[in-house]
């Protein structure tokens, strides 16, 4: 069934922006990746993926087996099995799987991004474009063998997991690295200089969220005032700027407190924050549950993985 009609419907609505698909709340562990079957979410939603975006987020998606309709910035491709998605950061996206299909969602936050292609050379620019990719025949066992085990490492809970997902990450990007060097891509249009201008706001963020910016010196370093970044943020995300730094810090307080055994006081400096019980209360009204609290319920949570 295409899906492109669904996607008319919604040009005079907001596109939702989600973390992962149906989910409005905060990036839900302190990994930078998520690893997921495309049967977990989609059959809970009729095997329908409706139109949305992510931010701050870059996404795979490989499907082993059956087909599906995807829509990629309003534009519809019939997807078949051997074949790869790459969505970028507020990419409008959507999927229908045919009833069966099978395959892997990867959804990567940008810190993790970068650090994967910083030696694959000049890709950067490629991965911003929307991307459906198709295994040839020397690079489908490779590829779906990477993905099964990358899956398999993330459901886990055993020694230098990260370390295995990260070589794993690395395999996959090398093998896109290698498709997408020779694709052009086409130059921004005019109507998109508040993506691109989100798209530096991101950059930015990822650099000094830790260093306590003030959403006017972001503004400052993109060239724009500190309201139209606002306006900027909202109609991406529809959240402000100070939100979206917020939630950064937040991750970035996870990550430490979860792979780490640095103090709170440690990891409250770390983050730019001067005063640790500061630190415990900003910590506490965006998660719910204090540092303490946090760390001691991951801690629980891979002793019984």
């Amino acid at each position: 069934m295409a899906i492109t009609n669904r996607v008319l419907r919604t040009a005079g609505q907001r596109i939702p922006v989600y973390q992962l698909y149906g989910e409005r709340e905060q990036w839900p562990t302190p990994d930078l990746v998520h690893c997921e079957l495309i049967v977990e979410r989609s059959r809970l939603h009729d095997w329908e993926i409706k139109i949305h975006q992510h931010h701050s987020l870059f996404q795979l998606l490989y499907l082993k087996g059956g087909t599906a309709r995807v829509v990629l910035d309003e534009k519809e491709h019939a997807m078949q099995s051997g074949q790869m998605v790459l969505v970028p950061q507020m990419c409008v996206h959507g999927f229908r799987f045919d009833p069966g299909a099978h395959g892997h969602v990867v959804t990567l936050a940008y810190p993790l991004v970068e650090g994967l292609v910083s030696g694959l050379g000049p890709i950067d620019s490629q991965l911003l474009t929307p991307q459906l990719l198709t295994l040839d025949t020397d690079a489908d066992a490779y590829i779906d063998n990477a993905f099964a085990r990358l899956d398999a490492e993330y459901r886990s809970n055993v020694p230098h997991r990260d370390t295995l997902m990260t070589a794993l990450l690395q395999c996959i990007f090398v093998w896109v690295s290698r498709q997408i060097s020779t694709v052009r891509v086409a130059p921004l249009r005019s109507e998109d200089q508040g993506r691109t201008y989100f798209r530096q706001f991101s950059q930015l963020v990822e650099q000094h969220y830790a260093q306590g910016w003030a959403v006017e010196l972001y503004a400052k370093k993109i060239g724009i005032t500190a309201a139209y970044l606002n306006i900027v943020c909202r109609r991406a995300t529809g959240q402000t700027a100070l939100e979206l730094i917020h939630q950064r810090i937040v991750l970035a307080a996870k990550r430490e407190l979860v792979y780490t055994t640095m103090t709170i006081s440690v990891v409250s400096d770390a983050l730019g924050f001067s005063d640790p019980a500061y630190f415990t209360r900003f910590f506490k009204r965006h998660v719910g549950v204090s540092p303490k609290e946090f760390r001691n319920q991951a801690a629980t949570m891979m002793e019984l993985a």
